[in-house]
């Protein structure tokens, strides 16, 4: 059996995912437990051996590309499959990078959700065939690394939500932090992307398919 940890700090979508996978005609799933935030992620996995993680990235405090590297040191053998709103584009070779095991969008079908869980849990990767793709040009065509890649996961996801036209204080409230905090993050991005307005970094998304 398959012990679950589902990290999300929206409760409707964890609702859903252990819903769906305690649903599993094949009954591949054993204990399925929640987490919020990163600290009780932390909390669970110390506490219980999980056979793989589910992992937002946008969560309140450190964000999932961060908690990475702490799941790593605590469990360095427990499988992460990063499933989050953001496109492929903007962060699926980051998080391979970074040790996941695979990256999903919440938009996928439920069969690949269930696929790719029960892939990653015995000790493979979960590969799409689009994030496939850009692996094999990122390896062989060796493009210019952009601006963005410079951008801290944090830098990046302040990028993200200041193009999709969330204010300074919407953005402070959804990833927890002050808005003094966020506003040093948009001096960041500003300087490491060579622009100079918010406008400046909406069209620069906008132009890179951040957005």
């Amino acid at each position: 059996m398959i012990n679950i940890l589902i990290t999300d700090d929206h409760p409707i979508l964890r609702k859903g995912l252990r819903q769906l996978l305690e649903d599993d005609k094949h009954k591949r799933f054993g204990f399925i437990d929640e987490a919020v935030n990163g600290s009780e992620l932390i909390e669970k996995l110390i506490s219980f051996d999980f056979n793989i993680v589910l992992l937002d990235i946008s969560l309140p405090g450190r964000n999932g590309l961060e908690l990475l590297s702490d799941i790593r040191k605590i469990k360095p053998d427990i499988p992460v499959l990063m499933l989050s709103t953001y496109s492929e584009d903007q962060y699926a070779i980051r998080a391979l990078k970074l040790g996941a095991s695979g990256y999903l969008t919440k938009a996928t079908a439920a069969e690949e959700l269930i696929a790719a869980v029960v892939k990653v849990a015995g000790g493979s990767r979960y590969i799409t065939a689009s994030l496939a793709e850009k692996i094999t040009y990122n390896f062989f065509d060796e493009p210019a690394k952009p601006l963005h890649g410079e951008l801290s996961v944090r830098e990046l996801e302040v990028t993200i939500l200041l193009a999709s036209g969330n204010t300074m204080s919407n953005i402070a409230k959804e990833l927890s932090l002050s808005p003094n905090t966020i506003s040093k993050y948009r001096e960041r991005i500003l300087a490491k992307l060579k622009l100079i307005t918010t406008s400046d970094i909406i069209r620069y998304a906008i132009n890179e398919g951040l957005v």
